[in-house]
């Protein structure tokens, strides 16, 4: 029996913008950027991470938990009821309350019928200066990846109408193993939804290395499991009484098995639309089998936290 590999080629696009404390004209801006993104022929659309607040976690607060929402919830009505009017596939990241005193930064996956596939709940969590997220999200569930991607955590992947999606949520852009076991259930494209940006102290001496690491680190994913890679990210400058606030960068882009740039942004307010072809994840897996080679009876020493002495 022969085996039939899809190769029908897909689009999609990702949204940078910025965020004001107006939760509903950010849900406006997004409306009308997701329409930007459909009207150019993106069947699959990502917006970026927490897309409809100013990004909450550059101090611990206890009343910025108001801001959270359920899934499903008004965020996600509005935009399932969006992807049925436009036919396509949304990703849409948000902060989520699962339950009293239980909050995520999660990703819901809504199908081009406007059915809520499920959510992503981010697995990485940082804490660090003006990135206090420790205190305000609960990392998602471990499942082990034997639980397929129906399971109620971890990570997955969505089949949905146009291709098999992987979604990872910023600081997991940073963990191969994140990228590598998503990749390994089926996704063929990782989408990274991002609030990522500068202390504007460091920016002079260390902002073109930090986006050059962030955007090298994402497409080495995409070399290492042959698929593509799209990490829409936030921009703009948020301020932040009694700190100097954070200039998220954009920089945002989309690339290709190989690891090019087949999309990219700057620093403004940008849709970026590329179209995909499952057939070049299928050329660059045949002549890089990295998969293939993999030694998964030597890789046991990963599960700890350190082996040094």
């Amino acid at each position: 029996m022969v085996c039939t590999v899809t190769t029908t080629p897909f689009t999609i696009g990702i949204i940078q913008d910025a965020a004001t404390p107006d939760t509903a004209a950010n849900i406006a801006r997004a409306d009308v950027l997701v329409r930007r993104a459909a009207s150019q022929g993106a069947q699959i659309i990502c917006l970026k991470e927490l897309f409809q607040a100013p990004y909450f976690c550059k101090v611990p607060q206890a009343d910025r938990f108001d801001l959270a929402e359920p899934i499903p919830g008004p965020t996600t009505d509005h935009m399932c009821a969006l992807a049925r009017e436009l036919g396509v596939v949304l990703v849409v990241p948000l902060f989520e309350r699962q339950a009293a005193g239980v909050y995520r930064n999660s990703a819901a996956v809504i199908d081009a019928d406007g059915s809520l596939l499920g959510v992503y709940r981010k697995m990485h969590i940082p804490d660090d200066p003006l990135f206090h997220e420790k205190y305000y999200f609960v990392p998602g569930d471990a499942h082990p990846a034997a639980a397929g991607p129906d399971a109620a955590g971890g990570f997955r992947v969505w089949k949905t109408r146009f291709a098999t999606i992987g979604v990872l949520i910023c600081w997991d852009q940073w963990y191969p193993e994140a990228a590598r076991i998503t990749s390994l259930l089926g996704a063929q494209v990782l989408f990274y939804p991002t609030a990522i940006g500068w202390h504007p102290a460091e920016r002079e001496e260390w902002g073109r290395a930090q986006v050059d690491a962030w955007r090298t680190a994402q497409r080495a994913h995409a070399i290492a499991n042959g698929v593509y890679v799209a990490a829409p990210n936030r921009v703009g400058h948020e301020p932040e009484p009694g700190t100097d606030g954070i200039t998220f960068f954009g920089h945002s882009f989309i690339a290709d098995p190989f690891g090019r740039y087949v999309a990219e942004a700057g620093e403004d307010e940008a849709v970026l639309v590329a179209r995909c072809d499952p057939g070049l994840i299928e050329t660059v897996r045949r002549n890089w089998p990295f998969l293939r080679d993999r030694r998964i009876d030597a890789y046991g020493p990963i599960l700890s936290r350190y082996l040094g002495t």
